[in-house]
């Protein structure tokens, strides 16, 4: 098995070089998050060993579970919808909670924040392709939502983040993928304080290296690391 995720992670990075090669990217312009959501401690282990350090998760249970098993170097990403009465138990845990699309969600975080005395970094999630079944906020309202959430303390936004549509050719999601961008652009021409768009989270195991050709700074990959998931882990 480790084998496996070991080659996986090599194949994976091979193809992130060649795709900032492509769109003339430096090297290191974009990091990998592996995705370890239902999978066993163990494989993360393998991972880890094989020089992952951000793993995403989709359940707060199972990420702050992960985070007591595993070594304290490791930097956990929130990547699945949060519910507000969820957000206590992220704060101090995790490096990045990619998928704030309210302002109450925010207002919840801020207010966790304070309370422990502790900083938390976050992304704002675009649901870019205005899919009914996903969260986010659309392209129209989303820098808006950004100021009002600048002003929040100790939350701090440092980019974007959106979860493009299921799609056969990769390619359908380059537009997705490239309107995050723009989007981020004038974001960042705004120069809100205590706002940053240094942060593109985009793209996952079928099609980051669109994702990567357009501006991705961090890709979610979860099946082309640990292969696919079985039927009862779905």
């Amino acid at each position: 098995m480790s084998v496996m995720i070991r080659e996986n992670l090599e194949n994976v990075k091979t193809k992130m070089e060649a795709s900032l090669q492509r769109a003339g990217r430096l090297e290191d312009a974009a990091g990998l998050i592996a995705v370890s959501k239902t999978k066993p401690v163990e494989m993360l282990m393998e991972a880890y060993e094989a020089g992952v350090r951000d793993f995403g998760e989709n359940k707060v249970q199972e990420l702050t579970d992960k985070y007591e098993q595993l070594p304290k170097d490791i930097r956990w990403h929130m990547i699945g919808h949060l519910q507000r009465n969820k957000v206590k138990y992220l704060i101090g845990k995790t490096a990045l909670i990619h998928s704030v699309d309210s302002l109450r969600l925010a207002e919840e975080i801020s207010k966790e924040a304070v309370k422990q005395g502790k900083d938390m970094d976050i992304l704002i999630e675009v649901n870019v392709a205005e899919e009914e079944s996903k969260f986010g906020v659309s392209l129209q309202d989303a820098a808006e939502l950004v100021e009002r959430i600048s002003r929040l303390p100790r939350v701090h936004i440092k980019g974007l983040m959106t979860v493009a549509p299921l799609v056969n050719a990769p390619e359908e999601n380059r537009k997705y993928f490239r309107a995050l961008h723009e989007l981020s652009v004038d974001i960042a021409n705004k120069n809100v304080d205590n706002v940053s768009m240094g942060i593109l989270s985009m793209g996952m195991t079928n099609d980051y290296e669109v994702a990567l050709e357009e501006g991705a700074t961090l890709v979610r990959v979860g099946t082309g690391i640990f292969g696919m998931r079985s039927a009862e882990e779905i």
